[in-house]
C-alpha cells in the first residue's frame, strides 16, 4: 500500500510527484468520444486552427482526471475511503498534445470526521503544470481516508 493513513499527513505537506505523462491526440480524442462530449474544439483540427489557441486542445475533464490521477500513488492509494468532493477547478492555460504534464500536491486541511470515528478529512490542492512550468490545472479535493490507529 503506497498511500499514506490520515495521521501521516501535515498541513503544508507537498508532493512533488515522480509521474509525468505526456498527452497524446489518442488520449484527447477517446477521452472526449467516450464522454460523449462533440466540442469541435477537442474534435476539429480545421476547427481549432481557426480559435485563439491554433489547434485543437485537450479536454478539461481529462487534464483534471490525470492531475488528480497521478497523484494517488503517494498519497492515498489503498488509504481513501472516498473522495468527498472537488472544489475550485480551474484551468488557467489550455493542454495541447504533446503537451507533458508534471503534478504537484499539497495537504491544506486535516479534520476529523465527526461521523466516522475511523476516518479523517485530508483538503488537497492538486497542480498540474506543463513542460515549460505554466500551470494548467489546479482544484482542491477532500477525501475521507483511513485512520492508521482504525487498522491496527
Amino acid at each position: 500500500m503506497a498511500g499514506l493513513y490520515y495521521e501521516e499527513f501535515f498541513v503544508g505537506q507537498i508532493f512533488q510527484h515522480p509521474i509525468r505523462r505526456t498527452v497524446t491526440e489518442a488520449d484527447n480524442v477517446f477521452f472526449t468520444a467516450m464522454t460523449h462530449n462533440p466540442a469541435q474544439l477537442h474534435l476539429d483540427e480545421e476547427y481549432g486552427k481557426k480559435t485563439e489557441f491554433g489547434a485543437r486542445i485537450v479536454n478539461s475533464l481529462f487534464t483534471l482526471g490525470l492531475m488528480i490521477g497521478i497523484s494517488v500513488g503517494e498519497t492515498t492509494l489503498g488509504t481513501t475511503v472516498a473522495n468527498l468532493g472537488m472544489d475550485e477547478v480551474r484551468f488557467p492555460k489550455p493542454v495541447f498534445h504533446g503537451d507533458t504534464l508534471r503534478v504537484e500536491t499539497e495537504v491544506l486541511e486535516l479534520r476529523e470526521s465527526r461521523s466516522r470515528p475511523a476516518n479523517g478529512i485530508v483538503l488537497f490542492a492538486h497542480r498540474a503544470f506543463n513542460q515549460r512550468g505554466e500551470m494548467v490545472a489546479v482544484c482542491k479535493r477532500s477525501a475521507l481516508m483511513l485512520k492508521k490507529t482504525a487498522t491496527a
